[in-house]
Parts: structure tokens; C-alpha cells; sequence
């Protein structure tokens, strides 16, 4: 076939696949009727991921992953049309939790940076964001303190969690790495390229920044400043990259949650979370995790965090296999509550698929 027939067959499928999106669009308005009848929420993320796994599993030729950010954006313009979605993110605009949302939401969604983890609770608490995402652990540098106690601090819900691959890049308009004094960064990626600083920029000052994207702003008034950030804070603030994918660890992962008012409905593949608190005691630690292991619960992870009530005073961060509506979760969360003075439900959600592309985050 002759390469204007080919352009020629390019341009009718083009034609059709618009076709079928309005087709679509006017699916999705009779979807947002019916749900408001039902008194539902427009947005449905469980629903959305469903459909998009449906999809991958069937792409052929056309990478599942390309499938993936295709209809994730299909599905982001078609729920524009129903509800304007407003998201709120650890700003400013270019920081790795800035992609984050943009990677889980689409670019159809409306975004409004927050300067704190804090303020990202207060504008879904305040309602002037339906949802929140944060970075909650990083797979090298571990706890995101500052989120988690922004977590246990506020009456807000997990909703979803999603992991993405972090790419650590240097950005500056230095000429070579030989012409760089500083480096700004976040303390979290400063630490995910710890030994790769201190091998090829030993002598350079490390300095703390709020984030990756304020960073960004000091290197660019720095002639011999740097600032660690990510591909997106290179392209909306015209830094160059130096070097990419400079993080200590190859495969380097940041876990994100989305928080909302409400919670997720019951998959039968979820995660919930808790915090707890313990009376003191010899051995009072192990009578709360034996409840756990009674009930055959599997904890994923546990870590303590000061209180801040009182010195030395402690609260506890458990993430167990399977939903509050489980039976047997249930029934913990019940004896918890005779044998610790504080245990709080911070949310139950599906859980997270391994991220395959790059992405980042704080």
C-alpha cells in the first residue's frame, strides 16, 4: 500500500476513534445521571482501576502500559464532564507528588498545590479539594514522617494507595558537575542519592529545600547551583538535566495514598490502616500484636511515631491484609479497643499494584 493510502487509513481511524470518545462522553453523562439518582460519588477509583486492568490485559501491538496512560486520560476528560475534580498536592507545581497526582487523576483534573502536607489535609477537610495525595514511604529512605503524623493528625480516609517509580535527575545551568558548589533537594531525595553525591560531587554544600520544585527555583538563580528534581520540574521551570536517574538504588519506589472523606468499598484485595496507642506495661506491645496473629491478620508493616502529648509517649502505625468489613478485621479493630486507649481508623483501601513506569514524588 502506497504511504498516502496509509495516511489516508490513519486519518478514518483517527476520525472513528473520535467518534467513539463522544460516543463515550454521552455514556458517561447518563453514568453521572444515574449516579447522582442513586446518591453516589462521581468519582470511583476502584471502578476506574478495574477498567483499566480489563484493558491492559487485552492490549496486543499497542503497549498495555501505553494503554494505561491513554485511558487513564480518556477517563480523567470524561469525568471533567460530569464533576470538576480538584485535587490537592504538595506543591509547588514540578514536585514528584505533583506527577504523582497527575500520573492517578489524569490532566483533566483541576490541581491546587498546598506548602504543607498539613495544608493538603485542610483543603479536603475544607472541602476545597474532593481528594489529597501525599507520598507516604519511599522504598529507600523509608517513612515520610511529616505525612504520616499529618495522617494520624486529621478525621480524613485512605482512599486508594499507588506506587511509582522515583527518577532522581540534576538539573542545573552550571556547565559540568566540576562547576557546582550546591545542591539543592528535599532531605528525602538527598538521601535516595546520598552515595551518588558523595562520589561525584563531594565537595559540593547540601542544602535542604521544602521541596523538589523550590529547589528547582533557587538552582536557577544559583550560576553554580544544582537542585535534584524531577523531569517535570526540568520542563515547566527550563532548568536543563545534567544527569538522569542519579538515585542510589535502580529500582527506587514512592508509595503515595489518596485521602477523601469517604473510604473504599470492600474488594476482597485490600489493605486497611491503623494507629494505636499502648498502655503502659511489661509486654503490653505483644498482647495487641497477639490479636493480630489470633485473628489470622497479616501485618505488612508497623513503625512507631512520637505522640507529641507528652515526652517519650508513642503511637503506632499498622498496616494488616483486608478490609475493616472482614469479619475477622472487624473483630480485632473490637479487642483492640478493650486494650488500647486510643485506636483510630485511618482507612481501608485496595491494594496497590507494583508501579512498572517512571514516575516520582515529596
Amino acid at each position: 500500500m502506497a504511504l498516502d493510502d496509509l495516511r489516508k487509513r490513519i486519518n478514518d481511524l483517527d476520525d472513528e476513534i473520535l467518534q467513539l470518545l463522544e460516543e463515550r462522553a454521552r455514556v458517561v453523562a447518563d453514568v453521572a445521571g444515574a449516579k447522582r439518582e442513586a446518591n453516589l460519588p462521581t468519582y470511583d477509583p476502584e471502578r476506574e482501576r478495574q477498567v483499566l486492568d480489563r484493558l491492559a490485559a487485552r492490549a496486543g501491538r499497542f503497549p498495555a502500559e501505553a494503554v494505561r496512560a491513554v485511558y487513564r486520560e480518556v477517563m480523567s476528560a470524561c469525568l471533567a464532564l460530569q464533576e470538576p475534580l480538584k485535587v490537592a498536592y504538595l506543591g509547588p507545581e514540578g514536585t514528584f507528588s505533583h506527577a504523582a497526582a497527575r500520573s492517578f487523576f489524569g490532566l483533566a483534573a483541576s490541581y491546587t498545590e498546598a506548602t504543607t502536607f498539613e495544608g493538603v489535609f485542610d483543603a479536603v477537610a475544607r472541602r476545597q479539594a474532593q481528594h489529597g495525595v501525599v507520598p507516604i514511604e519511599n522504598s529507600s529512605e523509608g517513612s515520610v514522617p511529616h505525612a504520616i503524623d499529618a495522617l494520624v493528625g486529621n478525621d480524613l480516609l485512605i482512599r486508594a494507595e499507588f506506587e511509582l517509580e522515583v527518577s532522581q535527575c540534576l538539573l542545573t545551568r552550571a556547565p559540568g558537575l566540576t562547576s557546582i558548589e550546591r545542591v539543592y533537594s528535599h532531605p528525602q531525595p538527598l538521601g535516595q542519592c546520598r552515595m551518588w553525591l558523595a562520589k561525584n560531587l563531594s565537595g559540593a554544600q547540601l542544602v535542604q529545600t521544602p521541596s523538589t520544585a523550590a529547589a528547582v527555583r533557587e538552582a536557577v538563580s544559583d550560576s553554580r547551583g544544582a537542585a535534584i528534581a524531577s523531569e517535570l520540574a526540568s520542563e515547566l521551570y527550563g532548568v536543563p538535566i545534567l544527569r538522569q536517574k542519579i538515585q542510589d538504588r535502580a529500582e527506587n519506589f514512592t508509595r503515595f495514598i489518596v485521602v477523601s472523606h469517604e473510604e473504599a468499598a470492600r474488594t476482597g484485595n485490600d489493605k486497611t490502616s491503623i494507629a494505636f496507642s499502648l498502655r503502659d506495661g511489661r509486654g503490653a506491645l505483644l498482647r495487641v500484636l497477639s490479636v493480630f496473629d489470633e485473628e489470622q491478620i497479616n501485618l505488612s508493616r508497623i513503625e512507631s511515631r512520637p505522640s507529641r502529648e507528652r515526652p517519650w509517649d508513642y503511637v503506632f502505625l499498622a498496616e494488616l491484609e483486608g478490609h475493616k468489613d472482614d469479619a475477622n478485621v472487624a473483630r480485632a479493630m473490637d479487642r483492640l479497643r478493650a486494650k488500647c486507649p486510643m485506636v483510630k481508623h485511618l482507612g481501608s483501601y485496595p491494594r496497590a499494584q507494583r508501579a512498572e513506569a517512571s514516575s516520582g514524588a515529596a
